[in-house]
């Protein structure tokens, strides 16, 4: 198998990670500006597959008509010549000061209806140029403290704001579903819908719940010590994986944005297993900061590292599901028994009663995953059988 990428392998970044500048709350920009032609063009040298954007990364915020559309005619001009694609695009409602209480739940109206408009202006642009997925990710939808926001009232306006903008998109022939982005926190103290399993909740009060999915990232659920497998494997249950963010993260702390595979590699191995298995079609996006001590040629090198150690994972991820050892203990470990269904067909209630079952022999009964973790193990340092 190969580790060179290529772009029917659907790996996609956002314009915002390899053009972060590297500034953060303790220092200033390490590196100029990334002009985003510029970013399409090295990408697609690659092998990427498309760029994904927030409006903020295409043109300054409140350009006016005839800036934004040149920015929008060099962008879709780069696209033409390499034939990458933009299958996400998503708006930024966290930057600007006017949303440092929030953009659909702010407690000011006029943001609120500000922050609509942005939006669909945005998904406008979207639509035009080939995207099919709308991400949004509440970034400042939250509070520092209980006493300044009501979080029963809040999620009826994230609601009324995802049922109007899911209108706008239906009444306009758009080809285009909504992922929600759960996280945690960061930027704000507490952010609403901080998980995969409060956005798929969340997700079940639309008007259209089919138009609306997950687009979890790695960082955001490791960051408050959850299983990010478990998280989409669930996503995947109820067919709501409709994107996903790669990047890499060091347990619990804050949000990191690593290279993918740079944090905990052994989760990394078991999510593209995962991933793989179950054919996930979507794009594989890559949403991580080159680190701020790299340079111009460092950004270059850390995009590509995404992309190999996702088919490096690939390649292991497949030698692993179909060794012979693993299969065998597998079986002796019972796994396979866990997708046959508790009660065969035809049976109810009232045929348990009926079983006879040797508890203390179950009970001293092993069952053998330090094996099986162990051969995964090997296969992901490539130790050969």
């Amino acid at each position: 198998m190969s580790v060179t990428p290529t772009p029917a392998d659907k790996f996609t970044f956002g314009l915002w990670t390899v053009g972060w500048q590297a500034k953060d709350a303790f220092g200033d920009a390490t590196r100029e500006p990334l002009d985003s032609v510029r970013s399409v063009k090295e990408l697609a040298a690659l092998g990427a597959y498309g760029v994904t954007f927030h409006d903020d990364d295409l043109f300054p915020f409140a350009s006016d008509d005839a800036a934004r559309q040149g920015y929008i005619d060099r962008f879709k001009k780069a696209l033409e010549e390499t034939g990458m694609k933009v299958p996400m695009a998503t708006t930024n409602l966290f930057t600007h000061p006017v949303f440092k209480d929030g953009a659909f739940t702010s407690n000011d109206r006029d943001i609120r209806r500000f922050a609509l408009r942005k939006t669909m202006r945005n998904i406008d642009l979207a639509a035009e140029l080939g995207a099919e997925i709308y991400v949004a990710w509440g970034g400042r939808e939250g509070a520092e403290s209980d006493a300044a926001k009501d979080g029963y009232v809040a999620l009826d306006r994230f609601r009324e704001a995802f049922n109007v903008l899911g209108q706008y998109v239906t009444d306009k022939g758009y080809n285009i579903k909504f992922a929600l982005e759960p996280k945690p926190n960061e930027p704000r103290g507490d952010i609403f819908l901080p998980t995969v399993g409060h956005a798929l909740a969340f997700i079940n009060s639309l008007d259209r719940p089919e138009m609306y999915g997950v687009n979890p990232e790695v960082g955001h659920e490791q960051m408050a010590g959850l299983n990010f497998v478990h998280g989409i494997a669930q996503a995947l249950w109820h067919k709501k994986l409709f994107h996903i963010d790669l990047n890499g993260q060091h347990g619990v702390k804050f949000d990191q944005d690593l290279v993918f595979g740079h944090g905990d590699l052994k989760s990394a191995f078991f999510l593209v297993e995962l991933l793989e298995r179950y054919n996930y079609s979507g794009p594989k996006h890559f949403d991580y900061k080159p680190a701020r001590t790299e340079d111009d040629k460092g950004v270059w090198e850390s995009a590509r590292a995404n992309m190999r150690t996702y088919l490096m994972l690939k390649e292991r991820a497949t030698a692993y599901r179909n060794d012979p050892r693993v299969i065998a203990a597998m079986k002796e470990s019972n796994i396979p028994e866990l997708a046959v269904p508790t009660l065969a067909a035809g049976e109810t209630w009232k045929d348990l009663a009926k079983d006879s079952f040797d508890v203390d022999a179950a009970a001293v009964r092993g069952y053998g995953y330090e094996k099986l973790d162990q051969l995964a193990l090997e296969h992901l340092m490539g130790e050969k059988a």
